[in-house]
């Protein structure tokens, strides 16, 4: 890999990481399109990639976080719930096009939701 390419894969790295810990989450919705344009990554490869970059990331947002460790019966179910959609939906072949177009109808959604609520 070229220096300049590594170069763009920590700037779009720390973009996320900022966001996420800014925000507490929506380093993702960051990491997806600079993977695209500034790191220039094949389509195929960008949504596993900003799923691998963003669990560490994610993890390391809350371990940084002043806010209390939520208790484990809200935790589990949810973790439950979410480790078998995060199954199934993996297993779906869905075309890059359209998880393009989903992941923005969700960005746009939160967008919504935040300046009007």
């Amino acid at each position: 890999m070229e220096r300049t390419q590594k170069i763009r894969l920590v700037i779009a790295g720390f973009c996320a990481g900022a966001v996420n810990g800014l925000l507490g989450a929506g380093g993702g919705m960051i990491l997806v399109p600079l993977l695209i344009v500034l790191c220039r990554l094949p389509e195929e490869a960008v949504f596993p990639t900003s799923v691998a970059i963003m669990l560490p990331v994610c993890f390391v947002s809350l371990l940084c976080s002043d806010a209390p460790m939520p208790p484990m019966q809200l935790l589990l179910p949810c973790l439950a719930g979410s480790a078998l959609g995060g199954l199934i939906a993996g297993k779906i072949k869905i075309p890059t096009i359209w998880l393009h177009r989903i992941l923005g109808i969700f960005i746009l959604w939160g967008g919504i939701r935040q300046l009007c609520g």
